[in-house]
């Protein structure tokens, strides 16, 4: 059994050595544990204090974001043949002593995600960890309920980047998000049928650091939003575009039925023309947003297939290895 532990790091050369040096040499039902440091295009010396603390170093040339660093160490990983791969952050805010934490469901195959929770304590209650802003403790637990509404289960932490994966977990994922990889890979899995378990870790905040991804949470929370949306319309594009279409369709059924009521009375539809014009425009605007959803539901089965095989050449070339 191997394991791979990506950091993604940009910029990071004060505190990846530490990081790469807490992490465990060796663990309980693990032959190999290996480290690959994800230098993001950074302009100081990470790559070179990771590389002289032992890590394996993959390098971009420059700055592509958080989720496509994520989605080359990921490669790396499957590359290596790891059988479980952790991520974490490589500012110090995630202490690596918690890594059995994270992989001992997956390796008692009870899960093939586990994410870090932040949040929960004990008594299972949430609470803000100390130092963290209240604003973006707050924008933490609205993402966390939105994707929990949007996947149909309860989450209460889905931004951490302290996580465990299966190899099957491994297999499976496909991310497109270029700027982070958070909350689009628990929609990911969980429409996938993956097995997801949460559990409480600790977190230390810097308040003299500012975060590379979330600085400005106004910002942050419209680019997560757009990922977070586009997932949920490729995945489930029938409700998407159903939801969309169903205001302009009340709407226009209002429109309707008040120029009816008004022809039935005055038997005249002036001085309300435009009201039915206007009823006519929301109606055909919400049968073409549905008939858009029933083409993107053939369009999601299409891809559901593409990632099955995707899936198996994955696994063959991982087998042939």
């Amino acid at each position: 059994m191997k394991l791979i532990i990506i950091i993604p790091s940009y910029n990071e050369a004060e505190t990846i050595g530490a990081v790469i040096e807490r992490i465990p040499k060796t663990l309980p039902g693990l032959d190999q544990v290996e480290v690959v440091v994800i230098d993001d295009g950074s302009t100081d010396r990470t790559a070179e204090i990771a590389r002289s603390a032992g890590a394996t170093i993959v390098s971009h040339a420059r700055n592509r974001g958080v989720g496509s660093a994520f989605n080359t160490g990921l490669d790396k990983a499957l590359e290596m043949g790891a059988d479980i791969m952790v991520n974490i952050d490589a500012d110090g805010q995630f202490s690596p002593d918690e890594i059995p934490l994270l992989i001992a469901p997956i390796l008692a195959q009870e899960a093939d995600f586990v994410s870090g929770d932040r949040f929960t304590c004990q008594g299972n209650h949430t609470k803000r960890p100390h130092a963290m802003p209240k604003a973006k403790y707050w924008g933490n637990l609205v993402m966390a309920r939105l994707v929990s509404s949007l996947s149909s289960q309860k989450f209460r932490d889905v931004s951490c980047g302290f996580r465990a994966y299966s190899r099957e977990a491994m297999l499976w994922l496909n991310l497109t998000g270029k700027f982070t990889y958070t909350q689009e890979s628990f929609l990911d899995f969980t429409y996938k049928g993956l097995e997801i378990k949460s559990v409480p870790v600790t977190v230390t905040y810097f308040p003299e650091r500012q975060s590379k991804v979330s600085g400005n949470l106004f910002e942050y929370m419209l680019r997560t939003m757009k990922i977070i949306t586009r997932a949920y319309r490729d995945y489930n594009p029938l409700r998407f575009f159903g939801w969309l279409g169903f205001a302009p369709f009340v709407l226009g059924l209002a429109c309707g039925i008040f120029m009816l009521v008004h022809y039935i009375i005055n038997r005249s539809f002036t001085p309300y023309k435009f009201v039915g014009f206007t009823g006519i425009y929301l109606g055909s605007l919400a049968i073409i947003l549905w008939i858009v959803g029933l083409l993107a539901d053939m369009f999601r089965r299409i891809r559901s297939n593409q990632e099955k095989l995707l899936y198996l050449e994955k696994k063959r070339g991982l087998n042939r290895e």
